[in-house]
């Protein structure tokens, strides 16, 4: 399963949480997903949605958001 890798923005638990809350709403389409608020990174898994569809749904929390790549 493809697993990819973004940088976001992330300052504090609240932007952490926005980034939580808009994969949460994906459902079954997000496999799984990792944040690291230290590094600014976030790591999603998923079968259903490309890259740049990932990415998209990220950039709905308001937050600079970038597509590093697949981890």
């Amino acid at each position: 399963m493809p697993k990819h890798e973004y940088s976001v923005e992330m300052t504090c638990e609240g932007c952490s949480g926005a980034v939580t809350r808009v994969l949460k709403k994906q459902g079954d389409k997000v496999t799984n997903f990792d944040i690291n608020l230290d590094s600014k990174q976030v790591f999603v898994e998923s079968s259903a949605l490309s890259g740049e569809e990932i990415l998209e749904i990220l950039k709905k929390t308001g937050k600079a958001t970038s597509y590093v790549g697949l981890a």
